[in-house]
């Protein structure tokens, strides 16, 4: 509803909701501005009124005249937006930087432009007040963890609104709490890209002491919505000790109801979303393996009845304090209310059939980025917008309301498995990558904290613009969204692994194990066996400790129902093409890029357990060495980080 300030501001005045000044002094001063209290309500106006089928985002640019930043089409399935640039279609990892003068280990503002963030801020505000605006209440978190915050965009951006409004629970105005408080606000402010920011994505996140600021200069949610809100819980987690973890998570059923709930972690392309895909068989009901590059032989394996599974959370969970049982395993709940989900690797019908139902036939309108449409038509997620001529965008996603999703799990679950995935590349004798990882490896303690600091990003990962070279996503893979401190927060996963020692881990490979092209069939493969297993202890003779310490324990067989996995799957070794040489390149590759990523951790605030672990990483440690620090055997003495630690200065660290 349009409504004048005074107006809105005396229904606020009646449930006891304060509006920060900042805030008040846009709405009071802008055009107009409408309140929205549901997401229907936005989605209509994402084509600025349900009349129209067909609306282009457009804005004057000074020194660049009109320029129009995405076409938006009403689709039979919901809302369909197209950005006019493929920059656009992706994340920016660059994107983040700190507006205020609180600790940080983020590059500022005032750092990088080289002036004062207020300045902007005031020629934000002063463009916010020239336009028509869109308001709206949000939720950022789930079942009274996170905060209430509000929204503050342009009128003619209501795909924006409306995809934050489902990725973060909208809150209508006659249902706020009273006395509620407002934490957090996202102003968005499109145009500033272009005449401030070269173009780029860029958000700045401005800590005060009683809300947490958001400016978005650009519009694609990921950056803002999603992963910028992101950073607010994580600021909040840092002051009250517990971690969003960046993760999806599955509770899985084998075909004799053994029930096992996964916790997949990763970066961006890592493999989170797809760990709710189901095992797509071919026409004879065989499941394609893998594809060797290098000969084009393929390999196939038969499994009469896969696992069923529960869908928990897709991209970011809570560990939050109120979950822990003192079971020994981690307690988490979906952190979202929407999923943004990358249909990449849909590519025709039939690939993922039960995802292709649920967004052909969605119980309420969705939200397609990056999908080839036309008004009124139906949004198909394997239609792939192309960035150019015969290549399609690399990232297509769809904004998926958990409540559109069948059997999801609303609650907190005890984890028995944490997974972390990493996309690797081909590697060869010729060509040595650090694509050495098989099919799947178990992880002691030590060496699951290590990978959750360096968090490779991986090989051409499809989610954000990049070079495609390995880079570290940073602690918990989450950092590129946290303001804070990244001591901190290495600080409270190490905790939180110590603490939860009756949960197991494990590195899942994507997309290739040496030569072979394998998509993301590991860890889908993985949830599989283990699921049948119940999270028990593998036998001793099935695993060894793998060739590369780092890679925790390789296995020496493995059979899936009847289906014996080849050992060149578990062993990479094992493959021809690879062997010892190629193998070998391929672990000091992994070695060079863990001792470069480790050495920013090593500062006075790390736990002196902590500190252990990477000097023995640093010291290419065996995998007794890890063990000797964290045993993985959950029946040990030390049940809490302050035994370690006391443990740890009784070793003179």
């Amino acid at each position: 509803m349009k409504i004048a300030f005074p107006d809105f501001k005396t229904k606020l005045d009646k449930k006891g909701v304060k509006l920060p000044a900042n805030i008040e002094e846009v709405l009071s001063a802008c055009q107009s501005f409408t309140c929205y209290n549901t997401t229907e309500e936005l989605a209509d106006a994402a084509t600025c009124g349900k009349e129209n089928n067909e609306f282009a985002v457009s804005y004057d640019i000074e020194g660049k005249g009109t320029f129009t930043e995405a076409i938006v089409h009403r689709v039979q399935n919901g809302i369909s937006v197209n950005y006019t640039e493929a920059y656009m279609r992706r994340r920016d990892p660059g994107t983040m930087v700190i507006g205020d003068d609180k600790p940080t280990g983020k590059q500022r503002f005032s750092e990088k432009y080289n002036y004062p963030f207020s300045d902007i801020q005031k020629e934000t505000f002063d463009w916010l007040k020239e336009n028509d605006l869109a308001v709206f209440f949000y939720f950022a978190g789930r079942q009274g963890i996170g905060s209430l915050g509000i929204a503050i965009a342009p009128a003619n951006a209501g795909f924006f609104a409306m995809g934050l409004s489902m990725l973060q629970e909208i809150v209508a105005i006659d249902e706020l709490a009273e006395n509620s408080q407002l934490k957090s606000v996202i102003y968005v402010a499109p145009v500033f890209r272009h005449t401030h920011f070269d173009g780029k994505q860029v958000v700045v996140h401005n800590r005060l002491d009683d809300i947490h600021e958001l400016y978005s200069y650009n519009l694609y949610p990921g950056p803002s919505a999603k992963k910028g809100l992101y950073g607010v819980l994580l600021t909040q987690g840092e002051k009250e000790e517990w971690v969003t973890a960046h993760c999806s998570a599955v509770q899985s059923i084998s075909p004799y109801d053994i029930v096992t709930t996964f916790m997949h972690e990763g970066a961006s392309g890592g493999g989170k979303s797809e760990l709710h895909q189901h095992i797509v068989r071919e026409t004879d009901g065989r499941v394609l393996l893998g594809k060797n590059s290098v000969t084009g032989e393929t390999r196939y394996i038969t499994i009469p009845r896969t696992c069923n599974f529960l869908p928990i959370a897709d991209d970011m969970a809570f560990c939050h304090p109120s979950f822990q049982k003192k079971n020994g395993k981690l307690g988490i709940m979906d952190a979202e209310n929407a999923w943004f989900v990358r249909v990449d690797s849909v590519n025709q019908y039939g690939d993922d059939p039960v995802l292709e139902k649920t967004t052909i036939h969605p119980k309420n309108p969705l939200l397609f980025l990056n999908i080839d449409t036309k008004p009124e038509s139906t949004a198909l997620i394997w239609n792939h917008i192309e960035d150019e001529p015969g290549k399609p965008c690399p990232n297509p996603r769809v904004v998926l309301p958990r409540e559109s999703v069948d059997n999801t799990i609303n609650g907190s679950v005890s984890v028995d498995v944490r997974s972390f995935g990493i996309r690797t590349p081909k590697c060869s004798k010729e060509d040595p990558t650090y694509g050495i990882v098989g099919l799947f490896h178990v992880l002691p303690p030590a060496l699951a904290w290590l990978w959750r600091l360096v968090a490779p990003r991986g090989h051409k990962n499809p989610s954000i613009v990049g070079t495609g070279a390995m880079e570290s996503e940073g602690v918990g893979s989450y950092w590129p969204f946290a303001t804070g401190d990244r001591i901190i927060h290495a600080n409270l996963l190490l905790k939180q692994i110590i603490e939860t020692p009756r949960t197991i881990f494990s590195l899942v490979p994507n997309q290739n194990i040496g030569v072979w092209e394998v998509g993301f069939k590991p860890q889908l493969l993985m949830r599989e066996y283990l699921t049948r297993r119940g999270g028990a202890k593998l036998k001793d003779d099935q695993i060894q400790a793998a060739r590369c310490p780092l890679l925790g324990y390789e296995l020496n067989y493995l059979t899936i129902e009847s289906s014996k996995i080849p050992s060149r799957f578990l062993k990479v070794y094992n493959q021809v093409e690879v062997g010892t040489e190629g193998y070998d390149a391929g672990a000091e590759v992994l070695q060079e890029f863990f001792n470069r990523e480790l050495k920013k951790f090593m500062h006075k605030d790390l736990f002196h357990t902590g500190r252990k672990i990477i000097d023995a990483c640093l010291s290419n440690a065996s995998i007794e060495e890890y063990n000797q620090i964290i045993p993985m055997d959950y029946e040990y003495s030390f049940n809490n980080i302050e035994d370690y630690e006391q443990s740890s200065y009784n070793n003179g660290l």
